[in-house]
């Protein structure tokens, strides 16, 4: 057995919004316990700050501290997500929606998809996307609450924010400090090891004090200051499937209505993300510095913003991939310090998350040792391949033919775990799902389907249906989705009438 480590004060290096999540998810956890917790942040520091869209599971993360949606989305001038539209990624002109949501109605044991395959080897025309309840609100950018008790599949969706991060970040602070979290606002100047074990002893702040500890969270971003500074923790490159290195964001006006949900857009070295606000739009172009300099980058951001821009475009250089621990001896990364994954499928802030809870989790007793970082560090670094390959597929799969960019995608061999996933649904229609993923089956089938990825085969259980019966249940899924949206207030009528912003 390893030695336990006792606990009895926790130092977060850096503030932001994984800084202070962890706060106050760690208060909430540790209220009972005499454990001190603080947070050591600069306020002559700037934050990334860009990330604006989630995914659904924030809204469980905020409402365990005990936060409303509306209340949330009101103070930070949020709008809802419901989705992730896709232009032009499958081909140039194309367009689908990831949506938050089911496709159809599973029946007798069998995904829904396979009836929608035998339905078009009938010479049916109908697309996948309709029989998605989030993929139709989505289109016609209308939002009400889900129903709290469904009465079928077809009405099960569910939603996220875009919002603003900084905001977001405030609420964190303000109920971390009002839970006995101490704020230091002072830079870390050096980090002392211990000797006899290599742990993290103090940070040495410009402020002349020395803040010392018995778990770090280092919360750094991408330099990370405690984990790769101090620790010399290595790092895990997966660039050569995730090819993107570089990143251009700025804000612009809101035009018109804001839509429900984020918009991805392909151009020929990477993609542009869309994302509004109440009051303002977030912009931004991920591009691969190896296929396109920075002069057209910025230049073909800036032509695709519909609305006035706000300030000049702020550039982001990174290497995706992770820490090769995430907790290393007393110090676990949250965050950038972690890694970096692109925020093509709004998975940066869910990574904060998941990371919390596994600190959580470690902790049922104030103590630790090595086997609860190993466990610690399994997960994490599974967690992290399973969402790698949910992203590369979005670039494996893409039939454009006019850039060098996405025909190397396009011909890039992949992890034998994506290739495993992959050949498994082309085989059989199967959606394998492993342990520690944070995008169910159905997630997959939007990628696969947006990208005219089909089957060689469909269950053949689906044989013993009724072709006609199964022609008019089918329809009937199609009717009743359109119908139930039809009836619906817009996003903006929503908005208004529960959640305008305190501030905008």
């Amino acid at each position: 057995m390893s030695e336990n480590h006792q606990i009895k004060s926790i130092v977060i290096a850096g503030g932001g919004t994984a800084g202070w999540m962890a706060a106050a998810k760690l208060s909430q956890h540790f209220a009972k316990t005499d454990i001190t917790i603080t947070v050591v942040e600069s306020s002559a520091i700037g934050t990334v700050g860009v990330g604006e869209a989630t995914i659904p599971t924030l809204r469980r993360f905020y409402q365990s501290l005990g936060m409303s949606d509306m209340d949330v989305m009101r103070k930070t001038s949020a709008t809802v997500k419901l989705g992730i539209e896709f232009k032009d990624w499958y081909k140039q002109d194309s367009s689908f929606i990831h949506p938050f949501g089911l496709f159809g109605h599973e029946a007798n044991g069998i995904r829904f998809h396979h009836y929608w395959l035998k339905l078009q080897a009938l010479g049916d025309k109908s697309l996948l996307e309709e029989y998605s309840l989030g993929i139709a609100m989505a289109r016609a950018n209308k939002f009400t609450f889900p129903a709290e008790n469904p009465s079928s599949p077809l009405s099960v969706f569910d939603w996220a924010l875009h919002f603003d991060a900084s905001k977001f970040a405030e609420l964190m602070r303000d109920y971390a400090l009002a839970h006995r979290v101490r704020h230091v606002d002072a830079k870390i100047e050096s980090i002392q090891l211990n000797s006899a074990n290599g742990f993290i002893q103090s940070l040495a702040l410009d402020n002349q004090q020395t803040l010392t500890g018995d778990l770090f969270i280092d919360c750094t971003g991408f330099n990370g200051l405690l984990i790769n500074g101090a620790l010399k923790t290595g790092f895990i490159d997966w660039s050569q499937w995730l090819l993107c290195d570089r990143a251009l964001a700025v804000q612009s006006e809101l035009v018109g209505e804001p839509a429900v949900r984020t918009v991805s857009m392909a151009h020929p070295a990477g993609w542009q993300w869309k994302i509004p606000l109440q009051h303002r739009q977030g912009n931004g172009h991920v591009y691969a510095s190896q296929f396109m300099d920075e002069s057209e980058a910025e230049t073909i951001l800036l032509q695709h913003i519909d609305g006035k821009v706000l300030h000049t475009p702020r550039k982001f250089s990174f290497t995706a991939g992770r820490r090769a621990q995430a907790w290393n001896k007393n110090c676990i990364a949250i965050g950038l310090a972690a890694g970096f994954l692109e925020p093509l499928e709004s998975t940066s802030i869910a990574l904060i998350e998941t990371g919390i809870e596994k600190i959580c989790g470690s902790f049922p007793v104030p103590y630790f040792n090595q086997q609860n970082c190993d466990y610690f560090n399994e997960v994490t670094a599974t967690e992290w391949e399973r969402i790698r390959d949910f992203i590369i597929l979005h670039y494996k799969a893409n039939q454009r033919t006019d850039s060098e960019f996405w025909q190397y995608c396009r011909a890039m061999p992949v992890p034998d775990t994506l290739q495993q996933k992959m050949d498994a649904y082309q085989a059989r229609g199967e959606l394998l799902h492993f342990p520690w993923e944070i995008f169910h089956p159905d997630s997959w089938l939007a990628i696969y389907n947006g990208f005219h990825c089909y089957p060689d085969q469909y269950d053949k259980n689906v044989e013993r249906l009724n072709p006609d019966y199964l022609q008019q249940s089918l329809a009937a899924m199609r009717n009743s989705i359109a119908a139930a949206v039809a009836d619906l207030p817009g996003h903006q009528e929503f908005i208004n009438q529960h959640c305008k912003a305190e501030w905008v």
